[in-house]
């Protein structure tokens, strides 16, 4: 499962940044790691622990703060998805309402008694 993780970090300076960078990219699991605007950190990759990322920033800078965590969809898998959904739609045109019949008719006993001369069923 790769994740798109938003982490807001202080980075005041170029050594401050040159630290984030190099923590990020040392974490387990990580792909590739982009800024956003000045404080704005975003980290790719798969099971990446977002938790110990938090931390592991917050330690060495001082302020660190994740925004959002999401899954993050490769092209072919959303190529496919598509694919599965028109078939499905295909297939939802064509069939044709499916009614469910009993193979025999439900068993009825008759039982006669002395005293009774209706028929009871059981």
């Amino acid at each position: 499962m790769k994740q798109k993780i938003v982490i807001r970090v202080s980075m005041d300076c170029d050594k401050c940044r040159r630290k984030a960078f190099r923590i990020a990219v040392d974490a387990n699991g990580v792909s590739s790691v982009a800024l956003e605007g000045d404080n704005k950190m975003t980290v790719t990759g798969e099971r990446v622990d977002s938790v110990s990322l938090g931390r592991a920033l917050r330690k060495k800078l001082g302020h660190a703060v994740i925004e959002s965590v999401e899954e993050v969809k490769d092209k072919k898998e959303k190529k496919k998805k598509e694919k599965e959904e028109e078939e499905d739609e295909e297939n939802d045109e064509i069939l044709l309402p499916w009614y469910s019949y009993a193979p025999y008719p439900p068993a009825v006993a008759c039982v006669h008694h002395e005293y009774d001369s209706g028929c009871t069923v059981m």
